[in-house]
């Protein structure tokens, strides 16, 4: 039976009141796998740094000197990783059972594969409906004003609601809320790109990645998300939404 070297990285801030329960399922959830994990924080106020060393001493705890957004956070576990894979996890996340060990076993097997995304689900057990397909105008604002439980047709076809959920299938676009790299592949794209600060920087990756390599949604394995939808709350990062999907599409283009 192989022993996988992984590792993952959360980035944090001010998320001391939520970020125990997620570490806590993360630390637990991997004892299948050599598992290193890295928490960096961007600079919080809460004392999120200090609590994680003092409950968490196994985690390798970096303190960035300002907030400098999440692919920016996640970048700077770029020059320590020596793993075979590599997961990006939100501080929002809970793991109920071994889904790294069942993502590396799949991955081992399968060497074209450089970003699996698994299922992500609510807490009490909902599928997210998230993108799978790159980004447009046309289903960003789908998904934007969307409510109520029932996709429209063009959700459906942004989200990819209409495949089989029994067996691995082609994306380009995968959720930063939880992402399984080949740490080779991460290395090899350069992480994220910075000029995301928060939001889109998982579609730019996404579809980097799916260039070269396969990129694939994995649904046998479920995470689970405690997906809060900030911007739609808060007028500061609807700001830096749009701000990324306005650097999103002047990169990529804005009909697909």
């Amino acid at each position: 039976m192989n022993t996988y070297k992984v590792s993952g990285c959360i980035v944090t801030y001010n998320n001391k009141d939520k970020i125990e329960q997620t570490i806590e399922s993360v630390l637990t959830q991997t004892t299948g796998v050599d598992f290193t994990l890295y928490v960096v924080d961007n600079c919080s106020t809460d004392g999120t740094a200090a609590f994680i060393r003092e409950r968490f001493p196994q985690v390798v705890v970096i303190e960035s000197e300002t907030n400098c957004g999440f692919g920016a956070g996640h970048n700077k576990v770029l020059p320590f990783l020596d793993s075979k894979y590599h997961v990006v996890i939100n501080p929002d996340i809970l793991l109920k059972d071994d889904v790294i060990t069942q993502l590396c076993t799949y991955a081992d097997a399968h060497e074209t594969v450089g970003l699996l995304s698994p299922q992500i689900r609510f807490e009490d057990g909902r599928i997210q409906q998230l993108g799978k397909r790159n980004p447009t105008v046309r289903y960003l604002g789908s998904h934007w004003f969307h409510k109520g439980d029932t996709p429209s047709k063009t959700m459906i076809e942004y989200c990819m609601l209409d495949k089989p959920q029994d067996a691995p299938f082609p994306i380009t676009n995968a959720t930063g809320c939880f992402m399984f790299f080949r740490t080779a592949v991460f290395l090899e794209l350069g992480g994220f790109d910075e000029r995301f600060f928060m939001y889109l920087e998982d579609c730019d990756i996404a579809r980097r990645a799916a260039e070269k390599y396969e990129v694939l949604h994995y649904p046998m394995a479920d995470v689970y998300h405690l997906w809060e939808r900030g911007s739609k709350k808060s007028k500061k990062l609807l700001l830096i939404h749009i701000k990324s999907i306005l650097t999103y599409f002047l990169k990529w283009g804005f009909f697909g």
